[in-house]
């Protein structure tokens, strides 16, 4: 398949031809999340066709966005990962995805929230501003989800799975017939519709420095 060439000599134009083809950027964006097998990658975009996650996949190689590895044991078989010019799209990337919630409105039929996305909403609105300093740990537990954030000196490390170490404080929120959404996360911790393991303090300092940022 031909890449579409815009004609300019722009920064832009350059990016969009690199990733601007539909799929792609969701690709990336759960790459930078994890390295991920193609099954993973196919399980978690749900309507994307076989062959044009080939095709994307095999765009992104060419283009040194994207690479494969041999994963580690005792797994096997290839893992799709970000080279160093792929992990550099991250800071665009949660740029998009800020603006982006200001767009979502309610949940169309059929759209679905994956551990990926909200990872990455997490590290978009994350205040490292107002975390300098802290070091704490939380587990977020969802109906199909676990989600981690460790702040260590005020960096953050968000990821899909259980804390690396026991978390300062677990998270579970029993949603019923809602997404398990960004949104429908925080707003059952603020409204107590939690239940809580660990220091509860901690629950406040969450909301506090991942709520949506004013632009």
């Amino acid at each position: 398949m031909k890449r579409r060439e815009f004609g300019q000599y722009c920064g832009l134009a350059r990016a969009l031809e690199l990733v601007g083809e539909r799929w792609a950027l969701l690709i990336v964006r759960d790459l930078t999340v994890r390295p991920r097998r193609y099954t993973d990658l196919l399980d978690g975009l749900p309507g994307i066709p076989t062959n044009v996650l080939s095709t994307r996949l095999k765009e992104l190689e060419q283009a040194g966005i994207v690479e494969r590895q041999v994963a580690p044991a005792p797994q096997r078989g290839v893992l799709y990962t970000l080279t160093a010019a792929g992990h550099e799209l991250e800071p665009a990337i949660l740029t998009l995805g800020r603006w982006g919630a200001t767009q979502l409105g309610e949940p169309r039929p059929g759209e679905i929230v994956t551990p990926e996305s909200v990872t990455m909403t997490l590290r978009a609105v994350f205040n490292q501003e107002a975390a300098a300093g802290l070091t704490a740990s939380w587990e977020i537990r969802a109906p199909g989800m676990v989600l981690h954030a460790v702040v260590t000196d005020g960096k953050l490390d968000a990821g899909p799975g259980p804390a690396p170490d026991d978390a300062d404080l677990v998270i579970t929120i029993p949603l019923t017939d809602e997404l398990a959404s960004y949104q429908n996360l925080m707003q059952a911790m603020k409204c107590g519709l939690v239940e809580l393991a660990g220091q509860r303090k901690l629950l406040d300092t969450f909301t506090r420095l991942f709520a949506p940022q004013a632009a």
